[in-house]
């Protein structure tokens, strides 16, 4: 572990949020950032509704999650209504108290000298934590930066509500020993006109000063490891294809994302079906807690298309195990290199964690020019087959050229992988971390 620049000892960050488990991004980017900051001189400890962090630095409260009972029913009373019960305004008072309690013994169990809430200060699925969570700062003055991914007025289901007091309270708060990070230039702007906070800008980011290792996607990129042997893949992804049902000579098209609306998979089903290739097209994660109807939808439309799409959620988790039957589990990293095209045809994300994937694994990727691509990434140069809201002849005929092309392809993934190092790297988060910390250090605070 190393020590503070400035004061030559470690310090104590703390992580909350609804949830620190999985593949969804907070949680990703919320690992990425603790691996940073422990370069900084920091231990990391994490307070959530859900956790698979070490258990001798989580602080698990149920009610923190936004799944708990509790707080799906003060959600479900408090959004596309116009008047709120009494008993739902008993019920977040009573539960943010709660909260409040737990919030306080936490720090004090674990000498947090950092807070770093995520996201839970800036998406309202949990208002009783985000309440707590403000109040406890106002009340301690303990140093927090505020990690905003998505915020609520840029979706539409949470516009219409009763809580508006909560939302300008909490989501997020203006609190003078705060700062606030946000991951696009859009959020930036939108903050600060909304509630003229200032914000410092870092993307979410990768690791690419370490290419993956898989030697073989390593030299396409022209970025292999020293010491990887000549397998693309490891011994335990070897049987990737087989274990999905993907024959030597189909093309596996991977889209990586959950079953949820925004993510506009019918356009990865039409692209597929147009292509006029053997292929099947793979979908990594479950609908989760948005429902089931559009997976339904998606699952009609392929068979109307008649698109082989498989729904692999039960074998692709955050870890490598076993089912319950026996066969194997895999990771997303473990199906990457095994792809030969990514479809991201997002209609909105708040960053676009799959396009970085895809570029980190060498892959070439059709994305929908969603607001984020076309302000913040498109800008830097990157080399994908572009949508725009649909599927044009010309958008087929590229990636028909790009996945007959090895060439081409490997020049597309060189091309792409530079410019991620360049503006997406682990070094990019370290350097605008390091200008940031030194306001919040408790250290120099004292100075």
């Amino acid at each position: 572990m190393e020590t503070c620049r400035f004061c030559n000892r470690t310090h104590r960050v703390g992580f909350v949020s609804m949830r620190f488990a999985g593949t969804d991004g907070v949680s990703l980017e919320t690992e990425k950032w603790a691996s940073v900051l422990e370069k900084e001189g920091f231990e990391d400890f994490y307070f959530a509704g859900e956790l698979d962090r070490p258990a001798e630095r989580s602080y698990l409260v149920e009610e923190a999650h936004f799944q708990h009972p509790a707080i799906k029913e003060i959600h479900q009373n408090s959004f596309n209504v116009k008047v709120r019960a009494r008993f739902v305004t008993q019920k977040i008072y009573e539960l943010k108290r709660k909260l409040k309690d737990h919030l306080y013994r936490f720090i004090h169990r674990f000498n947090i000298d950092l807070l770093i809430p995520e996201n839970a200060l800036t998406i309202p699925l949990n208002l009783p934590l985000g309440m707590a969570i403000a109040e406890l700062i106002s009340e301690t003055g303990i140093p927090t930066i505020a990690h905003h991914h998505d915020f609520f007025w840029e979706r539409q289901a949470l516009m219409s509500n009763a809580v508006w007091e909560y939302l300008n309270m909490a989501f997020p708060p203006h609190i003078p020993s705060m700062h606030h990070v946000v991951i696009n230039s859009s959020a930036d702007n939108q903050l600060s006109l909304r509630t003229g906070i200032s914000a410092t800008l870092i993307p979410n980011v990768m690791d690419f000063e370490h290419p993956p290792r898989v030697s073989g996607q390593g030299r396409a990129c022209g970025l292999a490891r020293q010491g990887d042997g000549e397998d693309p893949k490891d011994d335990y992804a070897r049987n990737v294809r087989k274990d999905l049902g993907i024959a030597d000579d189909e093309l596996l098209i991977l889209q990586p994302t959950r079953v949820v609306k925004r993510k506009g998979i019918e356009h990865a089903i039409e692209l597929v079906n147009r292509l006029g290739l053997k292929a099947k097209l793979v979908i990594s994660h479950a609908s989760g807690d948005e429902g089931y109807d559009y997976e339904q939808r998606i699952r009609d439309y392929s068979d109307l298309l008649g698109v082989n799409t498989l729904f692999v959620s039960d074998i692709i988790n955050h870890r490598r195990g076993q089912t319950p039957d026996g066969r194997k589990v895999y990771t997303l990293y473990d199906i990457y290199p095994h792809a030969d095209l990514v479809t991201y045809p997002s209609n909105f994300e708040g960053f676009g964690n799959a396009f970085l994937e895809a570029v980190y694994f060498c892959k070439p990727i059709v994305v929908n020019s969603y607001s984020i691509y076309a302000m913040d990434i498109k800008p830097k140069g990157f080399s994908a087959i572009e949508i725009d809201g649909y599927v044009s002849e010309q958008a087929v005929e590229k990636t028909r050229r790009v996945l007959t092309d090895q060439s081409l392809r490997e020049r597309m993934a060189q091309h792409n992988y530079e410019i991620a190092r360049q503006h997406y790297s682990f070094r990019v988060l370290r350097r605008r971390l390091r200008n940031l910390l030194p306001d919040c250090l408790p250290c120099r605070m004292q100075e």
